[in-house]
């Protein structure tokens, strides 16, 4: 079998043949700084297919919408804009209309229809964006975009807000005697609880792949992924994961594809999204724990789920992470107030490979090597309810002063 070549920390799209892309610095924030980009370009010459997957959140920013829109109506696309500094949520029709005009403007400069664009936008809520810096921005963008490392590298780093890093992927693979890419990048580190999360990810791909086959496979791989991490239970107006895929490889993969090429490229969508999702949560904000929370052994897959969720979203729980505190009891109060159905005689719960209960009855002589655990900057806790053969796996962070402090003004 055709093994696929990861690289966690690449240029990103452009990675991926026939995929251009820009980041600039337009002050969208307005604080007098045109070092910090906060503009991003991605433009493929060639007519893409797209999916996307986005918020369930009832107030949806404006961007959002348009997306949606515009996949409703099917293509061809040719592209996003994004910016960060301004979420270009809760800001009404005057919003929607800007998400419109910054479609427009994109489309016109590379003598495209409005439609082919996306748009998406992260940072402040509730404030409208300055149009007159995002539509210079967008100029200089659609002049300084190419296919480097470095154009994907900023395109990368502009959409950041509150995180730390810049957060890209390639994955490639060969078939038939050619290599194919899936590549992308992200960005997310607050109010990060899927579905999805005040997450923004961009992918794209060399291969031609039909409308609907593209998004059950990008949905598959976000059910898995980005909807499986969480920082602090909060989930946004303005999640995105899109997906293009520009056919300049010249190969199609879709329902009628051999079925190894179809593996291959659902796998490589699915670990792209896994590896952004990973490097989202690892860099949530002020975090010091990454803390895999599995739950095995339950009766139906909500019941998984609703457990991993109370465990990795409980505010006694993540605080015992960071204080380096193997509170197990915590654990086990929130699976039993999940929802989930429970016995307590028979449920186990570990510290990694560590026994902290077996079948409802605690191993308090293993407390020292609870404390080595939980001291480590990732680990895992394993649930089985011994009720059934639903599982679920998680990953959540401990929550910290710094979050507090971080978050209480802006």
């Amino acid at each position: 079998m055709t093994q696929l070549t990861v690289t966690p920390d690449s240029a990103g799209i452009t990675d991926v043949p026939g995929f251009e892309a820009a980041g600039v610095a337009c002050d969208i924030r307005q604080k007098n700084d045109l070092k910090r980009l906060d503009l991003a370009l991605v433009y493929s010459m060639r007519p893409c297919t797209a999916a996307g997957t986005f918020t369930k959140n009832a107030v949806k920013a404006a961007p959002v919408l348009l997306c949606q829109k515009n996949l409703e109506e099917g293509g061809p696309f040719h592209g996003f804009v994004a910016n960060s500094g301004n979420a270009n949520a809760c800001t009404g029709p005057e919003g929607l209309k800007d998400a419109q005009t910054m479609a427009q403007r994109a489309a016109a400069s590379l003598n495209q229809k409005p439609p082919a664009f996306f748009v998406c936008s992260t940072g402040r809520i509730g404030q409208p964006l300055p149009m007159d810096r995002v539509i210079k921005g967008l100029e200089r963008a659609v002049t300084e975009k190419g296919r480097t490392p470095a154009h994907g590298k900023k395109a990368a780093d502009a959409i950041l807000t509150s995180d730390t890093k810049a957060k890209t992927v390639t994955v490639s693979f060969t078939y038939d005697g050619k290599k194919h890419t899936v590549a992308g990048f992200a960005k997310g580190a607050g109010m990060i609880q899927p579905n999805m999360a005040t997450m923004l990810a961009f992918l794209a791909t060399d291969f031609s792949v039909p409308r609907s086959f593209l998004q059950k496979t990008l949905t598959e791989a976000v059910n898995g992924t980005f909807n499986c991490i969480t920082v602090d239970g909060d989930m946004s107006t303005n999640d995105t994961v899109l997906m293009l895929a520009n056919g300049h490889s010249g190969v199609s993969v879709g329902d009628k594809s051999p079925r190894e090429l179809r593996v291959l490229f659902a796998e490589a969508v699915w670990k792209a999204c896994d590896i952004l999702a990973d490097k989202i949560v690892s860099d949530g904000e002020k975090i010091t724990k990454v803390i895999e929370v599995k739950v095995q052994g339950a009766a139906s897959a909500e019941d998984a789920e609703k457990c991993a969720r109370a465990i990795g979203n409980s505010l006694l729980v993540k605080s015992s992470w960071y204080g380096e505190d193997p509170n197990w009891g915590r654990l086990a109060d929130a699976a039993g107030y999940s929802g989930a159905k429970l016995v307590e005689a028979k449920l186990d719960i570990r510290y990694n490979d560590t026994p902290a209960m077996t079948a409802g009855k605690p191993h308090p002589e293993l407390k020292p090597k609870w404390k080595e655990i939980v001291k480590q900057r990732r680990f895992t806790i394993t649930i089985d309810l011994h009720l059934g053969k639903a599982g679920y796996r998680l990953l959540a962070t401990d929550l910290t002063e710094g979050y507090v402090n971080y978050n209480k003004s802006e």
